[in-house]
């Protein structure tokens, strides 16, 4: 074993800290994407509306599939919703590409934690670890290239589901029913504003979710609606005391096809009582 050792980079060896994106910063800080060189930006594939709401028993996380380039639409399938470890999800907007890489760095930055520590991370340390991401991408975000993650997972110290949403300086804000990111995001929380009920069902949270980005899709362009004829459907993912688990697309089909046969007689959905 020393043999192996000798000729590592001292940083291997050291125990000091837990994080596997500064250990990177110390061996290879030129493979962090926000260290990269950045030229004039030009229209890149950005992501648009992503939401969670809390239900009786843990949280929902769901995302429209469609990214934008500009006014065209560069991708009508996109996977938003992420496995981030056994009980948490990640979903972003902005800039797609960046995103992607910043999810992978994040979800080698759990694992690393706890194979070192040899314990997970609780929720709130899973919230503080993103937001130092976010704040090293500060540079990138400024120049247009921003990333808005929204983190949801199951608290197993406090056996309830949690929300942590970002803004591009790193700055954690918990929401404690829902909320939502992106383009469509002002439409998406007015619809999960009126519709939200505490104590809900998973079944119930996930009707809510598909009428929010529904209601998002049809007042914001670069969000999209359940396409029907593609057999596209939002991505809805559910976190428990038995963990993630990626709600199924014949799950998810049945109740955006539900949603849509109900607007063809009331397009504008479903309305809540006034008192």
């Amino acid at each position: 074993m020393t043999e192996q050792l000798r000729g590592l980079p001292s940083a291997f060896l050291d125990s000091s800290t837990s994080s596997f994106t500064r250990l990177v910063e110390r061996v290879a800080p030129h493979t962090l994407p926000w260290n990269r060189e950045t030229g004039p930006v030009h229209d890149v594939p950005h992501g648009t509306t992503v939401l969670a709401l809390t239900f009786d028993g843990g949280v929902l996380m769901a995302g429209d599939r469609r990214a934008t380039m500009g006014n065209v639409i560069a991708q009508r399938d996109l996977e938003k919703v992420v496995h981030a470890d056994d009980f948490t999800a990640v979903a972003f907007a902005g800039t797609v590409g960046l995103a992607k890489e910043m999810v992978r760095l994040y979800q080698l930055e759990l694992e690393h934690y706890e194979k070192v520590e040899r314990r997970p991370l609780t929720l709130n340390g899973k919230a503080q670890r993103l937001a130092a991401m976010i704040r090293d991408h500060l540079a990138q975000a400024m120049q247009g290239l921003a990333v808005v993650p929204l983190l949801a997972g199951y608290d197993t110290a406090r056996g309830v589901g949690r929300i942590f949403s970002f803004d591009v300086t790193g700055g954690p804000y918990e929401a404690t029913r829902f909320h939502s990111d992106g383009s469509g995001s002002p439409y998406a929380s007015g619809a999960l504003k009126k519709l939200y009920r505490p104590g809900m069902s998973a079944q119930d949270a996930t009707t809510v979710a598909v009428q929010a980005l529904y209601d998002a899709a049809d007042d914001d362009s670069a969000t999209g609606g359940p396409d029907l004829a593609r057999r596209i459907y939002p991505t809805v993912a559910l976190v428990t005391e038995d963990g993630y688990r990626p709600l199924p697309q014949d799950e998810v089909r049945a109740v955006a096809e539900a949603v849509v046969t109900a607007r063809r007689t009331a397009p504008e959905g479903p309305t809540a009582p006034l008192l």
